[in-house]
């Protein structure tokens, strides 16, 4: 092969080559879609389905790494028990590879529909949290088990009232999760490749571990930012140590929506307390802004529930508690614009996946609607909508469909990968399919 040939090979494998979504909210944990070739807007005669696969039900979003697609769900048992399972297929027929299936107990458990983490991949392994605290490392290519953790077990868990949500987190060599365990144990960091228990971190004695995704953020020093009833805390990786904490008491322990990154700030907001901004700098992290007062139906600032908001340039976007989408100042968190359009009902716990793409934004809402939109601060502008998916989980409260989609989609290789509790689905959102 001559020189202009392999060099005219390397640019198109580079310019066909695809981005995983490897764990919650993709690399990074931040809902950014960084790939080329999307559409630019959602076509009038409806997008193309590649395959749809039947599954069992459950709340775990898919992830998708290595030409694979990993799911976590659940059918009952007997009584209180039930068989937890994940399900590994080929990304581009849809083909199941392998499954793997454990027991469980969902007693106590409120909306026991199933798993609530999605999986997390690295490599040649996917870790996976059952809700009722089961973790496990599999092998991607066969699911044979490694290593695995029970955390009512081996930390004396008392499991919260919505089951262990809370995706594994890798960091280096280490797997951080959140155990919710007795003493120190709130947070346990474990040898990825062994399962050896390296650290643990933080007291569970004055409060739950909610509901809130860990993640990783780079700063001089690397941080795991912990979101959980009583504060905001920042963990070393490494040692477990403290580098930071905010107090931050959060009602009926609802921490729920994943921590908002964008540097120097970091967002955190929840149903009933609404919003703290922090700055963090090489010397710590101060409070810049909170909410002031206010309650789910008063709501002021930003009052989230698991939706994630973003923070772009100079502006905040956020699903509040009931379902309006606002535009906040970063810088005070002054109420812009509010909107309704994207959820439709002003309803208790309406809420949608907000996944930013270059200077749009994808968003998934609880009734089954891909939407691709514009958000800016002089307001929302709607490009497309269609309906992909059919709403099947309860929605805990009156809803016009009587059932929400509440998994978080997959955005990965110019697809969407979504699931309800009946089927997956991988949804093409490539432009060379739509000419």
């Amino acid at each position: 092969m001559s020189q202009v040939a392999a060099l005219l090979f390397a640019l198109t494998s580079l310019t066909a080559s695809g981005v995983d979504w490897p764990e919650w909210r993709g690399a990074g944990r931040q809902g950014i879609w960084s790939e080329t070739g999307i559409i630019q807007t959602l076509p009038a005669n409806g997008l193309k389905v590649k395959w749809r696969v039947s599954i069992r039900a459950g709340y775990s979003g898919p992830a998708v790494a290595a030409g694979r697609v990993f799911l976590l769900d659940h059918a009952p048992s007997r009584g209180t028990r039930v068989s937890e399972r994940v399900i590994c297929l080929d990304e581009r027929t849809g083909k199941v590879l392998w499954t793997r299936e454990w027991d469980a107990d969902y007693r106590g458990l409120d909306y026991a529909n199933g798993p609530r983490a999605t999986p997390t991949v690295d490599g040649d392994r996917v870790y996976l949290l059952g809700a009722a605290g089961s973790l496990r490392c599999l092998r991607t290519a066969d699911g044979s088990e490694l290593w695995s953790s029970d955390f009512v077990r081996d930390f004396r868990t008392m499991l919260p009232a919505w089951g262990m949500s809370s995706a594994p987190l890798v960091a280096s060599s280490k797997l951080i999760a959140i155990a919710g365990g007795k003493g120190n144990a709130k947070v346990v960091a474990f040898d990825k490749m062994s399962g050896k228990v390296l650290w643990r971190a933080l007291s569970s004695d004055d409060s739950e571990p909610g509901y809130s995704q860990p993640i990783l953020i780079d700063t001089p020093v690397p941080q795991v930012i912990v979101w959980h009833a009583t504060a905001l805390q920042s963990l070393h990786p490494e040692t477990g140590e403290i580098l930071w904490s905010q107090p931050f008491r959060v009602t009926m322990n609802t921490p729920i929506a994943t921590p908002a990154w964008n540097p120097p700030h970091l967002l955190v907001s929840g149903f009933f307390d609404g919003a703290r901004m922090m700055e963090l700098s090489p010397s710590g992290a101060r409070l810049a802004w909170a909410s002031q007062g206010g309650n789910e139906t008063r709501s002021d600032k930003l009052h989230a529930l698991m939706s994630q908001p973003l923070i772009i340039g100079e502006y905040i976007y956020g699903i509040c508690s009931y379902g309006q989408l606002r535009c906040l100042s970063r810088s005070t968190g002054e109420r812009l614009w509010e909107t309704q359009q994207v959820t439709v009902e002003r309803a208790r716990n309406a809420t949608a996946w907000l996944v930013r793409y270059q200077d749009r934004v994808f968003i998934l809402n609880d009734r089954g609607e891909l939407i691709l939109a514009k958000l800016g601060p002089s307001g929302y502008s709607e490009t497309g909508r269609a309906k992909v998916i059919t709403p099947t989980s309860p929605p805990g409260a009156r809803r016009e469909f009587g059932a929400v989609v509440w998994s978080h989609p997959a955005f990965a290789n110019r697809h969407i990968v979504l699931r309800n509790d009946q089927e997956i689905i991988r949804i093409s959102l490539d432009h060379t399919d739509y000419r």
